[in-house]
């Protein structure tokens, strides 16, 4: 009997979620029921969290206890703070963020006085701060205070990042990528996180379990890689004929298609448009105009549309963030979407434990060393 296989899962339904749906029953992208392009359009990146952590959205005065709550929580321990000097200055960034998860958990352990919420809404608010203060005592030796009284996340990042506070044009396109990349199903870092969550470990192990995922370059990276390409090129012609080239020679472009959408990326019109607003913002509309000349070659030639990475590389990079940092802002969002997911998985826990078609040799006698020649 053939045993019908899945190869990376693709199109397995693993598990039940009330968290969103991507794609499905004609909803397109939610979270618990809302529409992406609203909450894109109307909310805040906090409104979100707290929408998936909490499964609703918060009134005037919860929202602003919820605030107060993630602005108190942004300033790190020391030992954590000596933990980041220790990492050099090149390290890549998200291995700085798997380790001060990691230095967290162990500084700052789940408890019952210390539940999966509150650990949820540390890592929430003081993911940025790790990286900040790694970025800037690797740079220069300085070590900032990573307690901002910006209301946002965006704007607090931003602002630990240039030393000034930012536009409200930049704080805004920070917001909105935020919730874009804040939740997205059973996605690779997602399942690895509720793997974990599923063995009964603590919620550190789980969202370390996660970082790492996305730190591998068919995950995560993609934002990056885009702009590494979208910068080489000084004109929209010079892209398309360089693109065409790199088909021709069959070599990956990266930010296009996705495993899970067929026509298009909900989320890519909305950092597009964000993307559009900061070119003509900034007078750089050679990047947008590359950015775009890219869209419609891929389109053209390998009917593939761009998703939510590709215009986040000019989005972010007209922004002022350096492109290795990319990835780790979508940490910074997906710790929300994690938290919830790990929350869900221990609501209704079984143990995730896949089996495997064995394809290695038939048995075979074991030979002494002595005779093995």
């Amino acid at each position: 009997m053939t045993t019908q296989k899945f190869p990376g899962l693709a199109g397995v339904i693993a598990g039940d979620t009330a968290i969103s749906t991507v794609g499905k029953k004609g909803l397109g992208l939610n979270y618990r029921g809302y529409s992406i392009d609203d909450l894109a359009e109307h909310a805040t990146f906090e409104e979100v969290a707290y929408l998936l952590l909490y499964k609703a959205l918060p009134n005037r005065v919860e929202l602003a206890a919820y605030r107060k709550k993630l602005l108190g929580l942004r300033r790190l321990p020391e030992g954590l703070r000596r933990i980041l000097e220790q990492l050099p200055g090149s390290a890549h960034p998200m291995d700085v963020l798997r380790t001060g998860c990691s230095a967290l958990g162990a500084l700052e352990p789940e408890s019952p006085d210390h539940d999966q919420y509150e650990v949820a809404n540390r890592l929430i608010a003081s993911f940025s701060g790790m990286l900040a203060y790694w970025y800037h005592y690797g740079k220069s030796g300085e070590r900032i205070d990573t307690g901002t009284e910006e209301e946002s996340l965006g704007g607090h990042f931003l602002r630990l990042l240039h030393g000034h506070p930012p536009s409200d044009l930049h704080r805004r396109m920070l917001n909105a990528s935020l919730i874009l990349y804040a939740e997205h199903e059973f996605n690779a870092s997602t399942f690895s996180a509720r793997v974990t969550a599923s063995t009964l470990s603590d919620i550190y192990s789980a969202v370390t379990s996660a970082i790492g995922t996305l730190r591998g370059p068919l995950h995560g990276g993609a934002n990056e890689e885009s702009m590494k390409l979208i910068a080489r090129f000084g004109s929209a012609e010079e892209a398309e004929k360089a693109v065409l080239g790199m088909l021709e020679r069959k070599e990956k472009i990266m930010g296009f298609g996705h495993r899970v959408y067929r026509e298009s990326d909900p989320r890519s019109k909305i950092i597009k448009a964000w993307s559009k607003k900061l070119a003509e913002e900034a007078s750089k509309m050679v990047l947008f105009e590359v950015s775009e000349r890219i869209e419609q070659v891929m389109r053209r030639e390998k009917d593939l549309f761009p998703n939510l990475d590709f215009y986040s590389a000019t989005a972010y990079h007209l922004g002022g963030i350096p492109t290795p940092l990319f990835t780790p802002v979508f940490v910074f969002a997906r710790i929300s979407g994690w938290s919830a997911h790990i929350i869900e998985q221990r609501g209704a826990n079984k143990l995730i434990r896949p089996t495997a078609d064995y394809i290695g040799p038939p048995p075979r006698p074991f030979v002494p060393i002595e005779e093995r020649g």
